[in-house]
């Protein structure tokens, strides 16, 4: 630190003439009782010209001995003068603190220019002990997931829907509607792939895939609402089925009760053989899906064999007549009819067909390698349903004609002008029927038309049978077993009871009796058109999350994200999300919402709720990135008054140990600014190793108090090192502590003095370091680890009495200390003044020196908090008699520039009276363990004790600074007075001059200052630079 030089300025010379003089207050027989009444020995500043406060005769006159402290002043904040007029500044803390001359340029304070670590595996059964019996059945990439995804994409839409969609959208817009349904899909295979190789994949599927990924907020609330779209998937193949079947039943003539209950009767019936099958088992189940398969299969054959084969009367009469070049020009443009008619509605209806990619990722724990499995599984099915959709819409739309009657009588004998449509072409004439649009038959009308196309009809109807219940049958499977991962992970109340499994493929029975319960609910609903459209929208929902967390992954960079699968884009995977989120309004806006409301209310209670869970996801590192990001970006930020935030280290200890303080610092720095805790652990690095590395308690227990804080711990041989470590290393690049927060030390009188040093050797670093300095005082003290039942820092122990705060600790037993996080955790939480309603109390501040604002500022945030917002704030100020209308407007002015609501000024006038004799003997007598009496002792002599006794008191030490001594009895008076009844007390702390002024005798000065006050006490100096301003530039 360089030298400083105070620039000669002309001073008045008698010291009466100031405005509180002691010599004035304090007589000549008090004089002669107390040593510290005024005698011309109170001149000694004033008539040395070493001395650097030889100038400054302004703050001489405020509070009667000689100090360079200044007063709060407009000037200091002010960026304009009058014309020849200089800057006005407040002493530097260097001024004030470190006794330099050499002249130094004042700071600029404001610009004048315009500018595996899971918490829970997954299929892990807590309460079941059973080990399971033999080996759980496994499946390889084409039996477990290609087959598998094929079957439920295969679904009802393709053999129900998909000739109707062709002809209402026409080939070309079904192309694009199958194209467009693929590449979403098909983008979502490219980032399941991705996340499912990136690293091992459990039970769980689409949920295990998003949680691990993107954490359990959003990973929550997508594996409910997938599952419960899986068990409505369910529902809509399963009435497909039934719809089949009611088919049949009416070309027979032969119904159940009517159209609508025998699907509902059929439906019901059907989901109950399906849960039959799915409770057997998966090995069986694996195997009703082969036969799905083949029965699929051969059923393709027979409708290429049909559409072939040239067509019968009766087929021609429905419409078909094989391939036709005019068919297909006809059938390639839309030609809407219904309620649904429209391309979005159309596409809401077949996009479930396309959903079923996740079949085989759902099962992930079945897999013997997922993996390898789920990429090449469900890519490949991807790759051949897309060519088998586009195929038969191609064909059947080059077929069949959209209307026609089935009426063998409606042929064409001869050419008619009254004939429309193709069928004239043909020799058939369905004109009336087309003209009214009640044609029976046709593409448009017929929803069976592959079967009348088929070879032979009735494999169509098996390959129904087999499409709709595979699907049913993988979405019965694939709803319980996501379902489960998310019991066992415990993010929702309520639903652990369906996570237990049975067996040795730890079935989820339990979950497949709810997903029983829920698709009947919905098959009850006995119509296709109005389901479909209803899972939509999960399906997209979680189609966005998907892509979204392969895009969010790869683009924070982490480390960790290092799939075995590089096929993928995650520009792509971003495309994939917007383009599901966007379709999701274009289907139904209003479901859209809903599904987004569920998503948003499930993930606003896992964030309440916080689990203790840690999967590495990519918001975590998301996180970092952009932390770290900020971080480095406020480098490049110049720092400026308006966006000062007091940033605190806090010296606590360990901070369950000191509550009261951590709660006080919490309180205004929470959601503002950085509070650090700090603790000095006294010993050698490899003996304290392991207690420096177990701050994970500390964090936790600052958690669950809900303080927004950091804990750092270093390791020193003494105190005041670790402090200077302290405040050197912590906080991050711009992001770094400016105050320091320390307890009162209560016990110094019976501590060593050498406690005492470095107790007033860390206020003199703070200083050099240039941080702001609060320190806080409870008449209870803050340190209540003698009432608690947990293990010690042991550089809190009674009898190294090495502590920053007051009061003692409990001395560890033998010297060993062992501290445990856990302990930490269970202890009940002790309750401070800090944390309860503060009512209509008064904050009072005796803002007596111009710090820079900062003894405004505390108490000011606090004013911002919920419990202390109906406090009301006075601020007292030192001022004469003769001057304090004048004094108290100026003040007043003052704090209004600053915008702080303060308006309740008080000026002391009484502030320069002299202290009460009894007082000042007790404080006379707080100093005879510690004085010198060096009266009659040569300069040698004396020189070799301080160097011995370096907190020892000399005489002349004394007199110097009686003055301000007699200043610290009389501001403890007038706080008794004015503030026995406030909430809390925020005073000026002094600044004792560094080699002018004994520790011990510093220490005494806040002891009087801070001694019998009822509230808590806030001593605070800033560093003398501003922290408040009233510009706006």
């Amino acid at each position: 630190m360089a030298d400083l030089t105070v620039p000669e300025i002309t001073i008045d010379p008698p010291l009466a003439h100031g405005r509180f003089t002691i010599s004035t207050l304090i007589s000549a027989e008090d004089s002669a009782k107390y040593q510290y009444a005024q005698s011309d020995s109170g001149t000694y500043e004033m008539s040395n010209p070493d001395s650097p406060t030889h100038t400054n005769t302004f703050s001489m006159r405020t509070f009667g001995y000689n100090t360079m402290d200044a007063v709060p002043k407009y000037d200091y904040y002010t960026n304009t003068q009058g014309p020849g007029q200089s800057r006005t500044h407040r002493p530097s803390l260097a001024q004030l603190h470190t006794f330099r001359q050499d002249e130094v340029l004042p700071p600029v304070y404001e610009s004048t220019d315009s500018a595996d670590g899971e918490a829970k595996k997954d299929g892990e059964d807590e309460q079941s002990e059973e080990k399971p019996l033999g080996e759980p059945v496994r499946f390889g990439w084409i039996k477990g997931v290609m087959i598998r995804c094929m079957l439920n994409i295969w679904g009802v839409i393709l053999y129900l829907r998909l000739p109707w969609i062709t002809a209402q959208a026409g080939i070309g817009l079904t192309w694009i509607i199958i194209i467009m349904s693929s590449c979403i899909t098909g983008i979502t295979g490219l980032s399941t792939s991705a996340i499912a190789t990136n690293g091992k994949v459990k039970g769980g599927g689409t949920y295990f895939l998003i949680s691990r990924s993107l954490g359990p907020e959003l990973g929550g609330s997508i594996g409910l609402i997938f599952a419960f779209a899986n068990a409505v998937a369910v529902a809509m193949h399963t009435v497909g089925f039934a719809e089949t079947v009611r088919d049949l039943l009416k070309e027979y003539d032969s119904t159940i009760v009517d159209p609508t209950n025998d699907i509902r009767i059929v439906g019901v019936i059907t989901v109950t053989c399906l849960l039959g099958i799915s409770l057997a088992g998966m090995e069986w189940e694996a195997k009703a899906q082969v036969l799905f398969f083949i029965v699929i299969m051969v059923s393709f054959a027979n409708y290429i064999v049909g559409t072939i084969i040239p067509a019968s009367p009766e087929k021609q009469a429905k419409g078909f007549f094989s391939y036709r070049a005019d068919i297909f020009a006809e059938n390639f443009v839309p030609k809407w009819r219904g309620p649904d008619g429209s391309f979005f509605g159309m596409f809401s209806i077949f996009f479930p067909s396309a959903t079923g990619i996740l079949a085989g990722a759902n099962i992930s724990g079945d897999l013997k390698d997922p993996t390898v499995a789920i990429p090449k599984g469900t890519m490949m099915a991807i790759f051949w349903t897309t060519v088998s959709y586009l195929a038969i819409s191609a064909t059947i739309g080059s077929c069949v004609i959209r209307d026609a009657s089935g009426n063998l009588n409606d042929t064409l004998l001869a050419p008619s002008t009254d004939c429309v449509g193709l069928g004239c072409d043909y020799g058939w004439n369905f004109t009336d029927c087309a003209k009214e649009e009640n044609c029976q038959y046709g593409l448009i009308n017929y929803y069976q038309s592959m079967s009348m196309v088929s070879g032979f009809a009735p494999l169509i109807t098996a390959g129904i049978f087999g499409a709709t219940l595979s699907s049913a049958l993988a979405c019965l499977v694939s709803a319980p077993k996501v379902f489960q991962c998310l019991c066992k992970d415990n993010l929702y109340p309520l639903i652990g009871f369906f996570g237990k499994g049975y067996g040795r493929n730890d079935e989820p029975i339990r979950g497949y009796l709810l997903t029983y319960f829920i698709a009947v609910g919905f098959i009850l609903i006995a119509e296709l058109n109005t389901i479909a459209p209803i899972i939509s929208n999960f399906f997209l929902c979680s189609y966005a999350l998907i892509n979204f967390s392969c895009f969010h992954a790869s683009i924070t960079n982490s480390p960790g994200w290092r799939p075995s699968f590089k096929y993928y884009s995650k520009w792509a995977s971003l495309f994939g999300a917007i383009v599901s989120v966007i379709i999701m309004f274009l289907l139904t806006w209003w479901a859209a919402l809903i599904a987004i409301g569920i998503v948003i209310f499930l993930l606003c209670y896992v964030l309440y709720k916080k689990p203790e869970v840690n999967w590495g996801s990519s918001v975590q590192a998301g996180s970092y990135n952009m932390a770290l990001s900020y971080s480095v970006g406020l480098n490049e930020v110049d720092e400026h008054i308006k966006n000062y935030r007091p940033q605190c280290l806090v010296l606590t200890g360990p901070p369950n140990f000191r509550p009261a303080v951590v709660d006080f610092v919490g309180t205004f720095t929470k959601h503002l600014s950085l509070m650090i805790c700090g603790n000095v652990i006294i010993g050698s690095r490899n003996e304290k190793l392991h207690e420096l590395n177990s701050g994970g308690g500390h964090i936790k227990w600052l958690n669950k108090r809900k303080i927004k804080a950091f804990y750092n711990s270093v390791v020193a041989e003494d105190l005041r090192t670790g402090v200077q470590m302290l405040m050197q290393a912590s906080g991050l690049g711009k992001i770094k502590p400016n105050v320091l927060v320390m307890g009162f030390k209560k016990n110094w009188q019976t501590a060593h003095p050498n406690n005492i040093e470095s107790y007033i050797g860390v206020i003199h670093d703070a200083f050099d370091f240039n941080y702001g300095i609060c320190v806080m005082r409870m008449k209870e003290g803050l340190d209540i680890s003698r009432t608690m039942q947990a293990h010690i820092n042991p550089v809190f122990e009674a009898n190294g009495d090495n502590r920053v705060n007051g009061s003692s600790s409990s001395a560890a037993v033998n010297g060993t200390v062992t501290l445990d996080p856990d302990s930490l955790i269970a202890e009940q939480q002790a309750s401070t003044v800090f944390q309860s309603e503060q009512g209509k109390k008064t904050i009072d501040i005796y803002w007596l020196f111009d710090d820079g604002g900062l003894t405004l500022l505390i108490p000011y945030l606090l004013t911002r908090r919920k419990r202390w917002e109906k406090c009301k704030v006075r601020v007292f100020v030192g001022g004469q008699i003769n001057r304090m209308d004048e004094e108290r407007k100026a003040l007043i002015a003052l704090l209004s520039k600053f915008r702080l609501g303060f308006h309740d000024v008080q000026v002391l006038p009484d502030i320069n009276q002299k202290p009460r004799p009894e007082h000042v003997k007790r404080f006379e007598d707080l100093l005879g363990p510690y004085r010198l009496n060096d009266g009659f002792k040569d300069e040698a002599t004396i020189s070799e004790m301080k160097k011995e006794f370096p907190w020892k008191i000399s005489d002349e030490e004394v007199q110097k600074n009686k003055a301000k001594s007699l200043r610290q009895i009389r501001l403890n008076e007038i706080l008794l007075d004015y503030s026995r009844d406030a909430a809390v007390i925020a005073i000026t702390m002094p600044i004792g001059r560094r080699g002018k002024c004994p520790s011990t005798l510093y220490m005494a000065w806040l002891e009087t200052l801070s001694q019998d006050l009822r509230p808590p006490i806030l001593l605070i100096r800033g560093n003398q630079e501003n922290v408040l301003t009233f510009y706006c530039q």
